[in-house]
């Protein structure tokens, strides 16, 4: 029987320690995350992974603005997650990295408003997964939506806005709070009797541009009960609820061409 020295034994027991060591190492560490592409969604169980912000129409923004229209009547199509992850980016997104600065523009950069996403059933889908019916928050600096709760809210959101049936009905509504205190602290009153009123305004703007430049339909609603909505989507106390924005698939898309305002234009010259 051949006898091992004493220097092997010990160079042995190292390398068979390091090797216990890093396999230990490995099968600790934990689970890598996933990444969403350009153009694939992540769907996990708190949060879904939006795709990254990039061009994705077709319409110039004149005429996006030519197109725009208050719509109110949607099919029973869902709204693609795709598309959904450019309005809220539109709404609300990162566009200045080094600065943070957004889509909207912002009174000294206060930044007041959160964004809110209630889903009905089969409201929202990647490909031919739909997304689960429930309330959920934007946020943009991980361009990421959080599940804040899980079923079907469109309803309670309807009756909070005064009944008005396109909120029950739409795939899915937008709601936009502000936390007035983020601007009122360096504005005071003016902040919130106006910068931040503005500012909502510009935030539904650019979320009316961006749906109808993908063939969806919206429209800005002021017409409901603080409070309702606040619970609907288990704001925070802070969190006041300015805009209801349902969006769907239009069931008649609106028609207008700049031939058509040529024509309304020279006849009244």
């Amino acid at each position: 029987m051949v006898k091992l020295s004493g220097k092997i034994v010990w160079a042995f027991s190292i390398a068979l320690t390091a090797s216990i060591l890093v396999y230990v190492w490995y099968i600790t560490l934990p689970p890598e995350k996933p990444k969403a592409t350009s153009n694939t969604p992540v769907l996990l169980d708190e949060k879904v992974l939006l795709p990254l912000p990039r061009k994705v129409s077709e319409l110039t923004v004149e005429e996006a603005i030519l197109l725009r229209r208050s719509i109110r009547e949607y099919t029973d199509e869902p709204v693609d997650l795709n598309s959904l992850a450019m309005i809220l980016w539109a709404a609300y997104g990162i566009t200045e990295p080094k600065r943070g600065f957004r889509a909207s523009p912002s009174a000294g950069a206060t930044y007041p408003l959160e964004i809110y996403v209630v889903i009905g059933e089969r409201g929202a889908k990647s490909a031919e997964v739909f997304l689960r019916e429930g309330v959920y928050k934007y946020e943009p600096h991980s361009h990421t939506l959080l599940l804040v709760k899980e079923g079907e809210y469109r309803r309670e959101l309807m009756e909070a806005a005064l009944g008005q049936r396109w909120v029950g009905e739409a795939p899915l509504s937008i709601v936009i709070c502000a936390v007035f205190e983020r601007t009122t602290s360096v504005y005071g009153r003016r902040g919130e009797v106006r910068y931040v009123p503005m500012e909502v305004g510009h935030a539904g703007q650019n979320i009316y541009l961006m749906a109808t430049a993908l063939e969806y339909g919206a429209v800005v609603i002021g017409a409901f009960y603080d409070d309702q909505v606040a619970k609907v989507i288990d704001a925070k106390l802070e969190e006041k609820p300015l805009y209801i924005i349902p969006i769907g698939v239009p069931k008649s898309p609106p028609k207008t061409s700049f031939e058509d305002i040529w024509e309304y234009i020279t006849s009244r010259r």
